[in-house]
C-alpha cells in the first residue's frame, strides 16, 4: 500500500556548503591551466630538480631489508612501534637527554604531525584548567587552528612575524607571550622552519623565549615538522627542544616524518610528553591510550617500521643524514636562485629575506593583488604570498622570477 508508506526524509538537506581548502583550490587551478610553463609553489612537499617526487634511498632500502624478513600486517598496540618511538624521542632529545635517560618522558606514534597535534589537543582539553588558552603565532600552519578548535580549546595570537622587516618581532613575541598572556597557559611554537614565514629565532633568541616562558610558568608545545628538513643538519635543527629541556620546561612535542624521510602518504608521527617522574608517564600513558582508542584506535605499521628501520641501522642512518643533508641543500640554493634571478629581470625590491628565511617556504612579503597577477602568468602560491621553494627547479626558477618581477614592479 503506497500510501501508508511515510515520505523519504532528506537527513542531510541542512548541511551547509563548507568553505573550499586554499591550497587544494589552488591545485585544482593549477590542473586546469593549459600553460605548459606553469608553475605551482602551493603544495608543501619536497620535488627533485626535475620536479618530481623523491623516494630517499635510505627509505627504499630500508623497505627492501622489511620485504626480506617477511613482515606480518598485524596491528600494532595503541601506542603504536615501541622501536620507532624511542628513536624518535631519540633523535629530538639527543642520547644525552636526562629526562628520556631517566624514564621521565611519556611518548606514543600518532597519525603524523596533525594526528600528535589533535591527540595532543584533546588530552589538553582533558587535563588542562578548564577555559586555558593556548597561543599560537600570527601567522601560523592553518590547521593549527582547526586542531585546537575541533577538540575544545581556546586559541589567542602572539606577534611573531613583522611584515616590515619580513623578519621575527622579537620583542612584540616576548611582550604577548609575558604580558599579555596569563600565567601557566599554553605556547605553540614551531621547532624550525616556521611554516608559513620561513622565519626561525636565533640560538640567543630561543634562550630569551625558553627564559621568558618559564618566568610565567607556562606549558610549551612545540610542533616539529622539519627536523633535519631546515638546515641538513638534525642536530642544529633539535637545538630549541633541547635548549628547552636543559632549562628544565615539561615540554610536549609533536613531530612529523613526512618532509624529512619523505612519507607524507604514511601518516608518522610521535607525540611525547615530559613528566615530572616514572609514575606520571604511566598516568599520562593511560589517558593518552584513552584519547587515542576512539579516535583511531592504533597506528599505521609500515611507515613506522620504515623510520625504525633507517634511525636504528648504522649505514641507513648514515645515509638518511647524507639525504637530509642533499635535500636542504637544494632548497638554499633555489633560494639563492631566485633571487639572483629576480636581480638579472631587473627587480629592484631587496629580495635577501627569501634567503635568510629557511625551510620549505618563503614568505615573499607580496600583496594578494600580485599573487593574482602572477596565477594570471601560470605562477600559482597561496594569497599570502607565500611560496613552496621546492616546488623551484633550474628549469623554471627564470621563468618564475621574470612572473614575480612582472607583478611586483
Amino acid at each position: 500500500h503506497p500510501q501508508l508508506l511515510a515520505p523519504a526524509r532528506r537527513f542531510w538537506a541542512g548541511v551547509q556548503q563548507g568553505p573550499p581548502d586554499a591550497i587544494l583550490g589552488l591545485n585544482d587551478l593549477f590542473k586546469a591551466d593549459p600553460n605548459p610553463k606553469k608553475v605551482s609553489l602551493g603544495v608543501g612537499a619536497y620535488r627533485d630538480n626535475d620536479g618530481k617526487p623523491w623516494v630517499l634511498s635510505s627509505v627504499r632500502e630500508a623497505e627492501s631489508r622489511l620485504l626480506a624478513q617477511n613482515c606480518d600486517h598485524e596491528y600494532l598496540p595503541i601506542t603504536g612501534l615501541g622501536g620507532f618511538v624511542d628513536a624518535a624521542t631519540k633523535l629530538a632529545f639527543g642520547e644525552e637527554c636526562e629526562p628520556l635517560n631517566s624514564g621521565r618522558i611519556a611518548a606514543t606514534q600518532v597519525l603524523s604531525g596533525t594526528g600528535g597535534l589533535r591527540v595532543a589537543a584533546n588530552f589538553m582539553e582533558k587535563f588542562m584548567p578548564k577555559g586555558v588558552t593556548i597561543k599560537i603565532p600570527n601567522p601560523t600552519w592553518a590547521n593549527h587552528k582547526n586542531c585546537f578548535q575541533d577538540a575544545g580549546l581556546s586559541w589567542e595570537m602572539y606577534r611573531y612575524y613583522d611584515p616590515s622587516t619580513k623578519g621575527l618581532d622579537y620583542d612584540g613575541m616576548i611582550e604577548d607571550i609575558t604580558d599579555h598572556t596569563p600565567d601557566q597557559s599554553i605556547v605553540l611554537l614551531h621547532s624550525c622552519a616556521h611554516n608559513p614565514t620561513g622565519v626561525d629565532p636565533t640560538p640567543t633568541q630561543w634562550q630569551g623565549i625558553s627564559d621568558a616562558i618559564k618566568s610565567k610558568g607556562h606549558l610549551v608545545f612545540f610542533d616539529s615538522a622539519y627536523q633535519g628538513f631546515a638546515s641538513g643538519d638534525p642536530v642544529a635543527d633539535a637545538l630549541p627542544m633541547r635548549t628547552f629541556m636543559k632549562d628544565g620546561h615539561q615540554i610536549m612535542l609533536a613531530q612529523s616524518f613526512a618532509k624529512n624521510f619523505g612519507l607524507y602518504g604514511e601518516r608518522i608521527g610521535c607525540l611525547s610528553m615530559v613528566c615530572s617522574d616514572q609514575a606520571e608517564v604511566e598516568r599520562v600513558m593511560s589517558q593518552l591510550k584513552l584519547v587515542i582508542r576512539p579516535m583511531y584506535s592504533n597506528p599505521p605499521v609500515w611507515g613506522a617500521r620504515i623510520v625504525d628501520t633507517v634511525l636504528n641501522t648504522p649505514d641507513l642512518n648514515t645515509l638518511w643524514h647524507k639525504e637530509v643533508q642533499q635535500m636542504a641543500d637544494r632548497i638554499i640554493t633555489m633560494r639563492s636562485e631566485l633571487v639572483k634571478e629576480l636581480a638579472d629581470a631587473g627587480s629592484v625590491h631587496d629580495w635577501k629575506h627569501v634567503t635568510d628565511q629557511i625551510g620549505m617556504f618563503a614568505y615573499t612579503g607580496i600583496s594578494k593583488e600580485q599573487v593574482l597577477k602572477c596565477r594570471d602568468e601560470s605562477v600559482y602560491m597561496t594569497d599570502d604570498g607565500r611560496i613552496s621553494i621546492a616546488g623551484l627547479n633550474t628549469n623554471n626558477v627564470k621563468f618564475v622570477a621574470e612572473v614575480m618581477h612582472k607583478a611586483t614592479k
